[in-house]
Protein backbone atom coordinates (compact mmCIF):
# COMPACT_ATOMS: atom_id res chain seq x y z
CA UNK A 1 0.00 0.00 0.00
CA UNK A 2 3.32 2.54 0.96
CA UNK A 3 4.62 1.91 -2.73
CA UNK A 4 1.24 2.33 -4.75
CA UNK A 5 0.94 5.90 -2.51
CA UNK A 6 4.17 6.41 -3.02
CA UNK A 7 4.40 5.78 -6.93
CA UNK A 8 0.71 7.59 -6.89
CA UNK A 9 2.25 10.98 -5.35
CA UNK A 10 5.48 10.95 -7.54
CA UNK A 11 3.33 10.54 -10.87
CA UNK A 12 0.99 13.67 -9.45
CA UNK A 13 3.75 15.27 -8.82
CA UNK A 14 5.32 14.74 -12.03
CA UNK A 15 2.23 15.56 -14.01
CA UNK A 16 1.83 19.05 -12.15
CA UNK A 17 5.23 19.65 -12.13
CA UNK A 18 4.84 19.40 -16.35
CA UNK A 19 2.12 21.42 -16.36
CA UNK A 20 3.76 24.59 -14.43
CA UNK A 21 6.64 24.09 -16.79
CA UNK A 22 5.15 24.04 -19.91
CA UNK A 23 2.33 26.72 -19.22
CA UNK A 24 5.35 29.41 -17.54
CA UNK A 25 8.11 28.23 -19.97
CA UNK A 26 6.19 28.26 -23.22
CA UNK A 27 5.02 31.86 -22.43
CA UNK A 28 8.13 33.14 -21.05
CA UNK A 29 10.23 31.44 -23.80
CA UNK A 30 7.29 33.06 -26.46
CA UNK A 31 7.58 36.63 -25.01
CA UNK A 32 11.34 36.44 -25.29
CA UNK A 33 11.34 35.35 -28.95
CA UNK A 34 8.83 37.99 -29.52
CA UNK A 35 10.73 40.85 -27.69
CA UNK A 36 13.87 39.39 -29.92
CA UNK A 37 12.29 39.97 -33.28
CA UNK A 38 10.96 43.29 -32.34
CA UNK A 39 14.16 44.74 -31.21
CA UNK A 40 15.72 43.17 -34.54
CA UNK A 41 13.17 44.67 -36.72
CA UNK A 42 13.51 48.24 -34.84
CA UNK A 43 9.84 48.33 -33.56
CA UNK A 44 10.47 49.94 -30.37
CA UNK A 45 12.85 52.25 -31.51
CA UNK A 46 10.21 53.80 -34.05
CA UNK A 47 8.08 55.20 -31.57
CA UNK A 48 11.43 57.49 -29.89
CA UNK A 49 11.71 57.70 -26.12
CA UNK A 50 8.63 56.45 -25.47
CA UNK A 51 9.43 53.11 -25.98
CA UNK A 52 9.84 52.13 -22.31
CA UNK A 53 6.10 52.15 -21.83
CA UNK A 54 5.61 49.91 -24.35
CA UNK A 55 8.18 47.69 -22.51
CA UNK A 56 6.68 48.11 -19.06
CA UNK A 57 3.29 47.02 -20.21
CA UNK A 58 4.70 43.99 -22.44
CA UNK A 59 6.08 42.82 -19.17
CA UNK A 60 3.17 43.18 -17.02
CA UNK A 61 1.22 41.67 -19.62
CA UNK A 62 3.43 39.20 -19.51
CA UNK A 63 3.21 38.90 -15.90
CA UNK A 64 -0.69 39.06 -15.26
CA UNK A 65 -1.04 36.57 -18.16
CA UNK A 66 1.15 33.76 -16.22
CA UNK A 67 -0.89 34.15 -13.46
CA UNK A 68 -4.52 34.56 -15.14
CA UNK A 69 -4.05 31.64 -17.53
CA UNK A 70 -3.01 29.34 -13.97
CA UNK A 71 -5.66 30.45 -12.58
CA UNK A 72 -7.67 30.22 -15.50
CA UNK A 73 -6.98 27.02 -16.50
CA UNK A 74 -6.91 25.82 -12.87
CA UNK A 75 -10.77 26.79 -12.51
CA UNK A 76 -11.41 24.88 -16.02
CA UNK A 77 -10.32 21.99 -14.80
CA UNK A 78 -11.05 22.10 -11.06
CA UNK A 79 -12.48 18.67 -11.02
CA UNK A 80 -10.09 17.41 -12.62
CA UNK A 81 -7.32 18.14 -10.28
CA UNK A 82 -9.64 16.32 -7.49
CA UNK A 83 -9.85 13.36 -8.74
CA UNK A 84 -6.61 12.83 -10.44
CA UNK A 85 -4.64 13.99 -7.00
CA UNK A 86 -6.97 11.69 -4.77
CA UNK A 87 -6.63 8.57 -7.28
CA UNK A 88 -10.03 7.99 -7.83
CA UNK A 89 -12.12 7.03 -11.52
CA UNK A 90 -13.94 10.03 -12.52
CA UNK A 91 -17.14 10.57 -13.60
CA UNK A 92 -18.07 10.71 -17.23
CA UNK A 93 -18.39 14.30 -17.35
CA UNK A 94 -15.53 14.58 -15.28
CA UNK A 95 -13.66 12.26 -18.08
CA UNK A 96 -14.76 14.48 -20.76
CA UNK A 97 -13.93 17.77 -19.55
CA UNK A 98 -10.14 16.11 -18.93
CA UNK A 99 -9.99 15.02 -22.40
CA UNK A 100 -10.56 18.88 -23.41
CA UNK A 101 -7.66 19.53 -21.09
CA UNK A 102 -5.18 20.30 -24.05
CA UNK A 103 -7.78 22.23 -25.58
CA UNK A 104 -8.19 24.29 -22.81
CA UNK A 105 -4.73 25.32 -22.11
CA UNK A 106 -4.31 26.40 -25.92
CA UNK A 107 -8.08 28.45 -25.93
CA UNK A 108 -6.55 30.19 -22.47
CA UNK A 109 -2.88 31.00 -23.72
CA UNK A 110 -4.41 31.68 -27.16
CA UNK A 111 -6.94 34.18 -25.42
CA UNK A 112 -3.45 35.94 -23.46
CA UNK A 113 -1.46 36.02 -26.66
CA UNK A 114 -4.66 37.75 -28.51
CA UNK A 115 -5.07 40.33 -25.68
CA UNK A 116 -1.48 41.23 -25.54
CA UNK A 117 -1.07 41.07 -29.21
CA UNK A 118 -4.36 43.93 -28.82
CA UNK A 119 -2.93 45.83 -26.52
CA UNK A 120 0.49 46.26 -27.59
CA UNK A 121 -0.65 46.82 -30.88
CA UNK A 122 -2.95 49.51 -29.57
CA UNK A 123 -0.42 51.14 -27.77
CA UNK A 124 2.66 51.29 -30.51
CA UNK A 125 -0.30 52.84 -32.58
CA UNK A 126 -0.83 55.67 -30.27
CA UNK A 127 2.70 55.95 -29.72
CA UNK A 128 3.87 55.62 -33.21
CA UNK A 129 2.32 54.96 -36.12
CA UNK A 130 -0.10 52.74 -37.80
CA UNK A 131 2.45 50.92 -39.50
CA UNK A 132 4.12 50.23 -36.00
CA UNK A 133 0.51 49.22 -34.99
CA UNK A 134 0.22 46.25 -37.31
CA UNK A 135 4.04 45.00 -36.71
CA UNK A 136 3.32 45.28 -33.19
CA UNK A 137 0.34 42.98 -33.52
CA UNK A 138 1.67 40.78 -36.42
CA UNK A 139 4.59 40.04 -34.64
CA UNK A 140 2.89 39.47 -31.21
CA UNK A 141 0.27 37.25 -33.27
CA UNK A 142 2.71 35.07 -34.77
CA UNK A 143 4.56 34.63 -31.68
CA UNK A 144 1.02 33.33 -29.96
CA UNK A 145 0.15 31.19 -32.63
CA UNK A 146 3.80 29.52 -32.52
CA UNK A 147 3.26 29.07 -28.86
CA UNK A 148 -0.11 27.98 -28.56
CA UNK A 149 0.68 25.39 -31.00
CA UNK A 150 3.29 24.32 -29.52
CA UNK A 151 2.00 24.23 -26.27
CA UNK A 152 -1.34 22.03 -27.41
CA UNK A 153 1.06 19.45 -28.85
CA UNK A 154 3.20 19.46 -25.51
CA UNK A 155 0.13 19.20 -23.53
CA UNK A 156 -0.93 16.13 -24.87
CA UNK A 157 2.48 14.65 -23.86
CA UNK A 158 1.96 16.19 -20.53
CA UNK A 159 -1.38 14.95 -19.94
CA UNK A 160 -0.98 11.03 -20.49
CA UNK A 161 -1.53 9.79 -17.14
CA UNK A 162 -4.87 12.43 -16.64
CA UNK A 163 -5.78 10.93 -20.41
CA UNK A 164 -5.17 7.52 -19.37
CA UNK A 165 -7.61 7.78 -16.59
CA UNK A 166 -10.36 9.37 -18.02
CA UNK A 167 -10.52 7.54 -21.09
CA UNK A 168 -11.14 4.06 -19.45
CA UNK A 169 -14.08 5.57 -18.21
CA UNK A 170 -15.15 7.85 -21.25
CA UNK A 171 -13.09 5.91 -24.06
CA UNK A 172 -12.63 7.74 -27.74
CA UNK A 173 -16.39 6.46 -29.54
CA UNK A 174 -18.01 8.57 -31.64
CA UNK A 175 -16.91 11.70 -32.31
CA UNK A 176 -13.75 12.40 -31.31
CA UNK A 177 -12.26 15.18 -29.26
CA UNK A 178 -9.08 15.42 -31.13
CA UNK A 179 -7.41 13.57 -34.29
CA UNK A 180 -4.05 12.86 -36.14
CA UNK A 181 -5.00 15.21 -39.16
CA UNK A 182 -5.35 17.96 -36.42
CA UNK A 183 -2.01 17.17 -35.08
CA UNK A 184 -0.57 17.10 -38.10
CA UNK A 185 -1.56 20.48 -39.21
CA UNK A 186 -0.59 21.79 -36.13
CA UNK A 187 3.01 20.65 -36.27
CA UNK A 188 2.77 21.81 -40.10
CA UNK A 189 2.23 25.36 -38.89
CA UNK A 190 4.62 25.49 -36.30
CA UNK A 191 7.56 24.14 -38.71
CA UNK A 192 6.86 25.70 -41.72
CA UNK A 193 3.32 27.95 -41.51
CA UNK A 194 4.04 30.75 -39.06
CA UNK A 195 7.82 30.80 -39.85
CA UNK A 196 7.25 31.51 -43.48
CA UNK A 197 4.44 33.90 -43.11
CA UNK A 198 6.83 35.99 -40.90
CA UNK A 199 9.50 35.94 -43.32
CA UNK A 200 6.61 37.23 -46.08
CA UNK A 201 5.98 40.02 -43.26
CA UNK A 202 9.48 41.42 -43.12
CA UNK A 203 10.36 40.57 -46.88
CA UNK A 204 7.56 42.26 -48.27
CA UNK A 205 5.24 45.24 -48.34
CA UNK A 206 4.82 46.73 -46.01
CA UNK A 207 7.67 45.64 -44.29
CA UNK A 208 7.61 45.48 -40.59
CA UNK A 209 10.13 48.17 -39.40
CA UNK A 210 12.04 49.85 -40.60
CA UNK A 211 15.92 47.81 -39.38
CA UNK A 212 17.79 45.25 -41.68
CA UNK A 213 15.69 42.09 -42.03
CA UNK A 214 18.59 39.60 -42.18
CA UNK A 215 18.52 38.94 -38.37
CA UNK A 216 14.84 38.45 -38.11
CA UNK A 217 15.26 36.23 -41.52
CA UNK A 218 18.00 34.09 -39.67
CA UNK A 219 16.12 33.97 -36.20
CA UNK A 220 12.89 32.65 -37.90
CA UNK A 221 14.78 30.47 -39.45
CA UNK A 222 15.97 28.86 -36.77
CA UNK A 223 12.88 29.51 -34.54
CA UNK A 224 11.32 27.15 -37.32
CA UNK A 225 13.71 24.73 -37.17
CA UNK A 226 13.51 24.18 -32.99
CA UNK A 227 9.64 24.24 -33.06
CA UNK A 228 9.56 22.11 -35.71
CA UNK A 229 11.95 19.63 -33.93
CA UNK A 230 9.75 19.75 -31.12
CA UNK A 231 7.05 19.73 -32.65
CA UNK A 232 8.15 16.38 -34.78
CA UNK A 233 9.28 14.89 -31.78
CA UNK A 234 6.16 15.60 -29.70
CA UNK A 235 3.90 13.70 -32.93
CA UNK A 236 6.52 11.13 -33.24
CA UNK A 237 6.25 10.40 -29.87
CA UNK A 238 2.61 10.31 -29.53
CA UNK A 239 1.91 8.20 -32.31
CA UNK A 240 4.79 6.13 -33.25
CA UNK A 241 4.90 4.82 -29.14
CA UNK A 242 1.35 3.76 -28.75
CA UNK A 243 1.69 2.06 -32.25
CA UNK A 244 4.31 -0.16 -31.31
CA UNK A 245 2.65 -1.09 -27.88
CA UNK A 246 -1.02 -2.17 -30.24
CA UNK A 247 1.95 -4.21 -32.71
CA UNK A 248 3.37 -5.91 -29.17
CA UNK A 249 0.00 -6.68 -28.10
CA UNK A 250 -1.42 -7.96 -31.70
CA UNK A 251 1.48 -10.51 -31.52
CA UNK A 252 0.79 -11.77 -28.68
CA UNK A 253 -2.49 -12.34 -29.53
CA UNK A 254 -1.16 -14.03 -32.68
CA UNK A 255 0.36 -16.00 -30.68
CA UNK A 256 -2.62 -16.96 -28.57
CA UNK A 257 -2.59 -15.33 -25.36
CA UNK A 258 -5.39 -13.66 -24.80
CA UNK A 259 -4.84 -11.97 -21.56
CA UNK A 260 -3.24 -8.70 -22.86
CA UNK A 261 -4.53 -4.51 -22.32
CA UNK A 262 -3.10 -2.07 -23.55
CA UNK A 263 -3.26 1.42 -21.99
CA UNK A 264 -5.85 3.52 -23.34
CA UNK A 265 -4.07 6.89 -23.36
CA UNK A 266 -5.05 8.80 -26.46
CA UNK A 267 -8.54 10.59 -27.70
CA UNK A 268 -7.30 10.20 -31.37
CA UNK A 269 -8.10 7.22 -33.80
CA UNK A 270 -4.94 5.86 -32.02
CA UNK A 271 -7.10 5.81 -28.96
CA UNK A 272 -10.45 4.25 -31.31
CA UNK A 273 -7.04 1.45 -31.92
CA UNK A 274 -6.06 0.87 -28.10
CA UNK A 275 -9.96 0.20 -27.63
CA UNK A 276 -10.72 -2.43 -30.29
CA UNK A 277 -7.52 -4.20 -29.60
CA UNK A 278 -9.14 -4.46 -25.68
CA UNK A 279 -12.38 -5.35 -27.13
CA UNK A 280 -10.91 -7.81 -29.01
CA UNK A 281 -8.59 -9.48 -26.81
CA UNK A 282 -11.75 -8.96 -24.30
CA UNK A 283 -13.86 -10.71 -27.32
CA UNK A 284 -11.70 -13.88 -27.55
CA UNK A 285 -11.55 -14.31 -23.55
CA UNK A 286 -15.07 -14.50 -23.70
CA UNK A 287 -14.86 -16.86 -26.23
CA UNK A 288 -12.60 -18.99 -24.67
CA UNK A 289 -14.40 -19.03 -21.18
CA UNK A 290 -17.06 -20.38 -23.34
CA UNK A 291 -15.68 -22.72 -25.03
CA UNK A 292 -14.14 -23.81 -21.79
CA UNK A 293 -17.77 -23.85 -20.10
CA UNK A 294 -19.26 -25.78 -22.96
CA UNK A 295 -16.20 -28.39 -22.70
CA UNK A 296 -16.82 -28.73 -19.68
CA UNK A 297 -20.66 -29.14 -19.73
CA UNK A 298 -20.41 -31.46 -22.81
CA UNK A 299 -16.43 -32.76 -23.40
CA UNK A 300 -13.92 -31.25 -25.47
CA UNK A 301 -14.47 -33.71 -28.47
CA UNK A 302 -18.00 -32.60 -28.32
CA UNK A 303 -17.68 -28.85 -28.39
CA UNK A 304 -14.68 -29.42 -30.73
CA UNK A 305 -17.52 -30.95 -33.16
CA UNK A 306 -19.58 -28.75 -32.53
CA UNK A 307 -17.37 -25.52 -33.15
CA UNK A 308 -16.81 -27.38 -36.54
CA UNK A 309 -19.84 -28.38 -37.76
CA UNK A 310 -21.99 -26.37 -36.65
CA UNK A 311 -25.45 -26.46 -34.47
CA UNK A 312 -27.58 -29.14 -36.81
CA UNK A 313 -29.47 -31.92 -37.00
CA UNK A 314 -26.84 -34.72 -38.21
CA UNK A 315 -25.21 -37.41 -37.38
CA UNK A 316 -23.89 -40.70 -38.72
CA UNK A 317 -23.54 -44.63 -37.92
CA UNK A 318 -20.68 -45.19 -35.99
CA UNK A 319 -19.05 -48.55 -34.47
CA UNK A 320 -18.57 -47.79 -30.85
CA UNK A 321 -18.10 -48.97 -27.76
CA UNK A 322 -20.11 -47.88 -24.64
CA UNK A 323 -19.49 -48.28 -21.02
CA UNK A 324 -21.69 -47.75 -18.72
CA UNK A 325 -21.46 -47.12 -14.50
CA UNK A 326 -23.88 -47.11 -11.55
CA UNK A 327 -23.92 -46.61 -7.83
CA UNK A 328 -25.38 -48.74 -5.99
CA UNK A 329 -28.47 -49.21 -3.99
CA UNK A 330 -28.33 -45.39 -5.02
CA UNK A 331 -31.64 -44.90 -3.29
CA UNK A 332 -31.10 -45.79 -0.06
CA UNK A 333 -27.49 -44.41 -0.44
CA UNK A 334 -29.61 -41.14 -0.76
CA UNK A 335 -32.06 -41.89 2.11
CA UNK A 336 -29.02 -42.31 4.90
CA UNK A 337 -26.90 -39.76 3.60
CA UNK A 338 -27.60 -35.48 3.80
CA UNK A 339 -27.84 -34.29 0.26
CA UNK A 340 -24.13 -32.42 0.74
CA UNK A 341 -22.78 -35.11 1.37
CA UNK A 342 -24.08 -37.34 -0.77
CA UNK A 343 -23.06 -34.67 -3.68
CA UNK A 344 -19.37 -34.43 -2.74
CA UNK A 345 -19.44 -38.22 -3.07
CA UNK A 346 -20.89 -38.48 -6.24
CA UNK A 347 -18.15 -35.61 -7.16
CA UNK A 348 -15.45 -37.70 -6.56
CA UNK A 349 -16.89 -40.96 -7.97
CA UNK A 350 -17.30 -39.00 -11.21
CA UNK A 351 -13.89 -37.40 -11.28
CA UNK A 352 -12.80 -41.24 -11.28
CA UNK A 353 -14.84 -42.15 -13.99
CA UNK A 354 -14.12 -38.66 -16.15
CA UNK A 355 -9.92 -39.64 -15.22
CA UNK A 356 -9.98 -42.80 -16.57
CA UNK A 357 -12.24 -42.28 -19.81
CA UNK A 358 -10.62 -39.21 -20.41
CA UNK A 359 -7.17 -40.85 -20.26
CA UNK A 360 -7.89 -43.49 -22.54
CA UNK A 361 -9.63 -41.10 -25.53
CA UNK A 362 -13.43 -41.79 -24.74
CA UNK A 363 -16.01 -39.22 -24.12
CA UNK A 364 -18.42 -38.92 -21.02
CA UNK A 365 -21.40 -38.51 -22.86
CA UNK A 366 -23.95 -37.56 -20.04
CA UNK A 367 -24.31 -38.07 -16.22
CA UNK A 368 -27.62 -39.82 -15.24
CA UNK A 369 -28.16 -38.81 -11.64
CA UNK A 370 -25.99 -41.66 -10.12
CA UNK A 371 -24.65 -43.27 -13.25
CA UNK A 372 -22.54 -42.37 -16.33
CA UNK A 373 -22.50 -42.92 -20.04
CA UNK A 374 -19.09 -42.81 -21.28
CA UNK A 375 -18.35 -43.30 -25.51
CA UNK A 376 -15.44 -44.18 -27.14
CA UNK A 377 -15.14 -44.49 -30.88
CA UNK A 378 -17.41 -40.92 -31.37
CA UNK A 379 -17.35 -38.37 -31.74
CA UNK A 380 -13.29 -38.65 -31.89
CA UNK A 381 -12.53 -42.33 -33.79
CA UNK A 382 -10.28 -44.46 -31.92
CA UNK A 383 -8.27 -47.39 -33.64
CA UNK A 384 -9.16 -49.60 -30.79
CA UNK A 385 -12.19 -48.79 -29.04
CA UNK A 386 -12.66 -51.97 -27.24
CA UNK A 387 -9.77 -52.29 -25.62
CA UNK A 388 -9.51 -48.86 -24.30
CA UNK A 389 -13.43 -49.12 -23.07
CA UNK A 390 -12.12 -52.28 -21.20
CA UNK A 391 -9.08 -50.86 -19.81
CA UNK A 392 -11.43 -47.78 -18.34
CA UNK A 393 -13.59 -49.93 -16.71
CA UNK A 394 -11.16 -51.82 -15.10
CA UNK A 395 -9.23 -48.77 -14.00
CA UNK A 396 -13.03 -46.78 -13.01
CA UNK A 397 -14.11 -50.11 -10.75
CA UNK A 398 -10.48 -50.05 -9.31
CA UNK A 399 -10.12 -46.34 -8.16
CA UNK A 400 -14.01 -46.51 -7.07
CA UNK A 401 -13.20 -49.72 -4.64
CA UNK A 402 -10.23 -48.39 -3.09
CA UNK A 403 -11.41 -45.57 -1.93
CA UNK A 404 -14.25 -47.34 0.09
CA UNK A 405 -17.09 -44.78 -0.18
CA UNK A 406 -19.58 -46.02 -2.93
CA UNK A 407 -20.28 -49.48 -5.16
CA UNK A 408 -20.99 -49.87 -8.27
CA UNK A 409 -21.23 -52.12 -11.49
CA UNK A 410 -19.90 -51.36 -15.28
CA UNK A 411 -21.46 -52.90 -17.98
CA UNK A 412 -19.48 -52.85 -21.37
CA UNK A 413 -20.73 -53.29 -25.24
CA UNK A 414 -19.49 -52.82 -28.37
CA UNK A 415 -21.81 -52.08 -32.28
CA UNK A 416 -23.35 -50.03 -34.70
CA UNK A 417 -25.01 -46.55 -32.88
CA UNK A 418 -26.15 -43.09 -34.36
CA UNK A 419 -23.68 -40.53 -32.81
CA UNK A 420 -25.04 -36.81 -33.62
CA UNK A 421 -26.83 -34.22 -32.10
CA UNK A 422 -30.12 -34.81 -31.67
CA UNK A 423 -32.98 -32.82 -30.00
CA UNK A 424 -34.76 -29.53 -32.13
CA UNK A 425 -32.74 -26.45 -33.70
CA UNK A 426 -33.24 -24.26 -30.58
CA UNK A 427 -31.54 -27.24 -28.08
CA UNK A 428 -29.74 -29.55 -29.27
CA UNK A 429 -27.64 -32.71 -27.33
CA UNK A 430 -24.89 -34.72 -28.65
CA UNK A 431 -25.66 -38.23 -27.83
CA UNK A 432 -25.68 -41.89 -29.03
CA UNK A 433 -28.44 -44.38 -29.66
CA UNK A 434 -28.32 -48.07 -30.47
CA UNK A 435 -28.59 -51.33 -29.38
CA UNK A 436 -25.13 -51.49 -27.76
CA UNK A 437 -26.19 -48.68 -25.57
CA UNK A 438 -29.08 -50.49 -24.16
CA UNK A 439 -26.82 -53.69 -23.97
CA UNK A 440 -24.34 -51.87 -22.08
CA UNK A 441 -27.00 -50.56 -19.22
CA UNK A 442 -28.54 -53.81 -19.04
CA UNK A 443 -24.92 -55.55 -18.19
CA UNK A 444 -24.78 -52.91 -15.28
CA UNK A 445 -27.34 -53.75 -13.71
CA UNK A 446 -26.06 -57.73 -13.53
CA UNK A 447 -22.89 -56.49 -12.78
CA UNK A 448 -23.68 -54.63 -9.50
CA UNK A 449 -24.10 -58.70 -8.24
CA UNK A 450 -20.86 -60.03 -9.29
CA UNK A 451 -17.87 -60.11 -7.54
CA UNK A 452 -15.38 -58.19 -10.12
CA UNK A 453 -18.43 -55.56 -10.58
CA UNK A 454 -17.76 -55.31 -14.36
CA UNK A 455 -19.91 -57.28 -16.78
CA UNK A 456 -18.96 -57.19 -20.82
CA UNK A 457 -20.01 -58.45 -24.05
CA UNK A 458 -18.24 -61.22 -25.41
CA UNK A 459 -18.26 -59.14 -28.91
CA UNK A 460 -16.58 -55.91 -26.86
CA UNK A 461 -13.88 -58.53 -25.03
CA UNK A 462 -13.12 -60.91 -28.65
CA UNK A 463 -12.65 -57.43 -30.37
CA UNK A 464 -9.74 -56.04 -28.02
CA UNK A 465 -6.28 -56.75 -28.06
CA UNK A 466 -4.59 -59.76 -26.45
CA UNK A 467 -2.99 -58.04 -24.02
CA UNK A 468 -6.35 -56.88 -22.59
CA UNK A 469 -8.14 -59.47 -23.48
CA UNK A 470 -6.29 -61.99 -20.68
CA UNK A 471 -7.82 -59.64 -18.42
CA UNK A 472 -11.13 -61.89 -18.77
CA UNK A 473 -12.85 -64.68 -18.32
CA UNK A 474 -15.76 -65.85 -19.63
CA UNK A 475 -19.04 -65.37 -17.12
CA UNK A 476 -21.88 -67.08 -18.86
CA UNK A 477 -25.30 -66.93 -20.86
CA UNK A 478 -27.61 -63.68 -19.77
CA UNK A 479 -30.77 -62.72 -20.53
CA UNK A 480 -31.03 -59.24 -20.43
CA UNK A 481 -34.41 -57.04 -20.23
CA UNK A 482 -35.91 -56.17 -23.16
CA UNK A 483 -33.50 -58.32 -25.37
CA UNK A 484 -35.10 -61.57 -27.23
CA UNK A 485 -31.71 -63.24 -26.95
CA UNK A 486 -29.37 -64.02 -23.98
CA UNK A 487 -25.94 -62.29 -23.94
CA UNK A 488 -22.60 -63.76 -23.56
CA UNK A 489 -20.78 -61.95 -20.74
CA UNK A 490 -17.66 -61.68 -19.62
CA UNK A 491 -15.93 -60.33 -16.29
CA UNK A 492 -12.75 -59.96 -14.66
Amino acid sequence: MRRKTAGRFRLVLRTSLGFAALGIGSSVAGSAVVALLLFLQGLPADVGDRGWILGLTAGGIVAVSLLVGTFWTAYLQRRTVVWFTIGRPPTEDEAKRALRLPVDMAVVSGTLWLIGALTLGTLAGVLGSAEDSAGMALTIGLGGLTTVGLMYVAAEWVARPVMTMALAVAPPYGRLPVTVLTRLIVVWALASGVPFVGVLLVVTPPEVGRANPTASLITLSVIGLVTGAIGTALLARAVAAPLHRLRVALDQIARGSTDVTVDVDDSSEIGLLQTSVNDLAGGLRERERMRDLFGRHVGTDVARHALEYGASLSGDVREVTALFVDVVDSTALASRTPPRELVAKLNRFFASVVLAVDARGGLVNKFQGDAALCIFGAPTRLSDAPTMALAAARAIRDAVLSDGELDLGIGVACGQVFAGQLGASSRLEYTVIGDAVNEAARLTEHAKGVPGRILASEAAVKSALGGEREFWTAHGELLLRGRPQTTTAWTT
